[in-house]
This record gives C-alpha cells, sequence and structure tokens, in this order.
C-alpha cells in the first residue's frame, strides 16, 4: 500500500517515520528548505519529494495517482482542502484524510471536497478528556471501526457491583461484548454464566456507552463514575 503524505511538518514527518516501520510504501511532499534539511536526516531520500504539494504536476512526479491513501497534513486548512478534492478528482485516490488546523472550518471538511476523514486535534482532545471522566479506571487498548467501537479493560475493584453476578445478568448491552477474563494470570474466555471475581481483570469489547456502564458496575463502592 502506498501512502502519500502532503507537508513535511513534525506531524507528517513522524507518520511517515511509523509507517516506514509498519513496510509501508510512503511518499511525502514539501516544499519549506528548513523543514526539507531535517526531513533528510530522518527519513530515507528516496521517499521525500521537494514541491509544492497544492500543484499538480509535483502530485503527478511524486507518484500520488499510484497511491492509496493521501494524508492531507499541511499547517494550512485551504490546501488540505484542496489537496483532498485534487487526490479524488484528478488522481482517482481510493481514500483521503485531512488535518483540521483551525476547528471553525470543520465544517468545510466533508464530501464536497472528498473528505473521508478528519485529524481535528481540538476534538481528539476533548474526546480523550472526556473519557477519562467517565470511564474511571477503564483503560482504552485498541479503537475499532473508525473509533465507533474499543477493546477495553479494567481491574474488578472489591466491592464492585459486578462481582458474584453472572454475566447474563449484569444488564450489559448488546454492544458491551465481555470478551476475556484474566484471573490469576490466566486468560478465560467467558460464558453467559461466568461470574466476575475481585483482582479479575476484564476484557471488553464495546461502544463509549456500553463501555459506561460497564464502568458503572465494575467502579469501587466509595466513587461515582462522572
Amino acid at each position: 500500500m502506498l501512502v502519500f503524505i502532503a507537508g513535511g511538518g513534525r506531524t507528517g514527518a513522524q507518520l511517515a517515520s511509523q509507517l516506514l516501520r509498519q513496510n509501508y510504501d510512503v511518499r511525502l511532499v514539501e516544499h519549506r528548505p528548513e523543514l526539507l534539511s531535517r526531513l533528510h536526516h530522518e527519513l530515507p531520500t528516496e521517499v521525500i519529494y521537494e514541491g509544492q504539494a497544492t500543484d499538480p504536476r509535483t502530485l503527478k512526479q511524486a507518484g500520488l495517482d499510484k497511491a492509496n491513501v493521501l494524508v492531507a497534513c499541511t499547517n494550512d486548512d485551504a490546501a488540505n482542502l484542496v489537496l483532498c478534492y485534487l487526490a479524488r478528482t484528478m488522481f482517482k485516490v481510493r481514500r483521503t484524510v485531512a488535518r483540521i488546523n483551525n476547528p471553525r472550518s470543520a465544517w468545510l471538511f466533508d464530501k464536497n471536497f472528498h473528505v473521508d476523514e478528519t485529524i481535528n486535534q481540538a476534538d481528539v482532545m476533548a474526546h480523550l478528556i472526556q473519557e477519562e471522566m467517565s470511564l474511571g479506571d477503564m483503560m482504552t487498548l485498541l479503537k475499532l471501526r473508525r473509533g465507533r467501537y474499543s477493546l477495553v479493560e479494567e481491574k474488578v475493584p472489591k466491592g464492585a457491583k459486578a462481582i458474584g453476578v453472572q454475566i447474563k445478568d449484569l444488564g450489559l448491552p448488546e454492544q458491551c461484548v465481555i470478551a476475556a477474563i484474566i484471573r490469576k494470570g490466566q486468560v478465560t474466555l467467558p460464558r453467559g454464566t461466568a461470574t466476575l471475581e475481585e483482582f479479575d481483570e476484564v476484557l471488553a469489547v464495546t461502544d463509549d456507552e456500553g463501555a459506561k456502564q460497564l464502568a458503572l458496575l465494575l467502579e469501587p463502592p466509595d466513587r461515582s463514575v462522572l
């Protein structure tokens, strides 16, 4: 898979490095001399293309027409929108991801400009804070289905409501499934008749609402989930 990155700032450079470590093909376009100097110390030379990312000639030379994904992560929202539009209409790229620098511009990043996914740092930070406040000690291990579902983990404390109750009787919604219980270092795949014990580690696949309900069942008796 070829991932085409427009913008060689810190976000673009780190993304390129991570993708290369995962054996993806990567192309990165940047025009600022001060950033190009740093990029050549961090990335293989064949990955980097010098030029304006919004110039169709540069995009063609750098191989956007062969890319599976475009990531537009320049520091200019207008440029990121133009890049997504060009990628889909001129170069037939299947997926586009755009960085939103100014949250007030977020409403522009939609299907009209052929933006499939967005990275809005303000929204990400707000979501993380909200999640930490609402889920107590529950830890999110992995996001699934574009963030709609998560693999979460929490240890069962003393006095939790769920202790001794069969899983089928916990009242969890259908979209919250307890996938595994780790007890004294042993992993078990629970049935509906299984019960939780103190200090079990619970792994569950759930959406946000299911995670909140599970957190209520696993909270210590002296604390209420916010």
